[in-house]
């Protein structure tokens, strides 16, 4: 007959084992390789404000992946945070922006995802920035082309029917970057120079704003601390130098 010690060991031993099966099981579940440009696990915001009209602010709705939900670095560095500050210190009365974005995500992500928060309230105004995934992952431009359009139309949606409320940023090149030093730099840029030309002739054809900050991202050749420590993003001042150009813009549209 066993002693009540030995009883013990058995019991602890298969609550281990339980245990250990729960956590092989929990992450196995994670193994699926992301579709993310920099290999990490990425970092989400799709916390909505459904009550963002309600507060007599202005409101903004960022749209967007990595480069709109700041990846590698701080909440407040994210390009979207930094606007919201330069237009408050310009006595501008708008809200935190409220962000949909993803790191990795291609304009089909964004597109189901917007589909998903069956967002129903208008802003009154809304930045869009996506594409590069699009570009990693070798996705075609015809793709691109069609769901790029459709964003347009939920943006515009958003912002209330107001074209002109609605600011899309060029993608970034990233193969000036420590992250692609290995890779075919020079058609790494070409292919965001194509994309970059479709979402700015579709654009201009729907009658939205426009800024081109692929320029500046490419400073990082001269500039590394446009950079951030991951080798890939940009940094907090790189987003800092977007935002002195967009910021203008914006103002612009709500003085009007």
């Amino acid at each position: 007959m066993k002693s009540n010690h030995s009883y013990v060991l058995i019991y602890l031993k298969s609550f281990f084992f339980f245990f250990s099966f729960l956590a092989i099981i929990s992450c196995s579940k994670h193994t699926e390789p992301p579709a993310v440009i920099s290999g990490s696990s990425g970092s989400s915001n799709t916390n909505v404000n459904p009550d963002a009209m309600d507060t007599g602010k202005i409101t903004y709705l960022a749209l967007g992946d990595s480069y709109t939900i700041g990846e590698s670095v701080a909440p407040t560095d994210r390009f979207p945070a930094q606007l919201v500050k330069m237009l408050q210190k310009e006595n501008v009365n708008v809200q935190s922006p409220d962000i949909v974005a993803v790191t990795g995500w291609t304009t089909s992500n964004l597109l189901n995802a917007l589909q998903s928060e069956q967002l129903k309230h208008h802003y009154t105004f809304v930045t869009l920035l996506i594409g590069v995934n699009n570009q990693y992952q070798g996705r075609s431009l015809d793709e691109y082309r069609t769901q790029f359009s459709r964003l347009l139309d939920s943006a515009i949606h958003f912002a209330g029917g107001i074209k002109n409320n609605v600011f899309v940023l060029s993608i970034p090149d990233y193969s000036v970057t420590p992250f692609a030093s290995g890779s075919d730099q020079k058609n790494i840029a070409m292919q965001i120079d194509e994309f970059n030309a479709a979402n700015q002739l579709i654009s201009e054809n729907y009658g939205v704003q426009y800024l081109n900050i692929t320029g500046i991202s490419r400073e990082v050749k001269s500039d590394p601390g446009l950079v951030a420590p991951d080798g890939l993003h940009p940094s907090a001042e790189q987003y800092m130098r977007w935002d002195q150009l967009l910021a203008p813009m914006v103002l612009g549209v709500l003085k009007n």
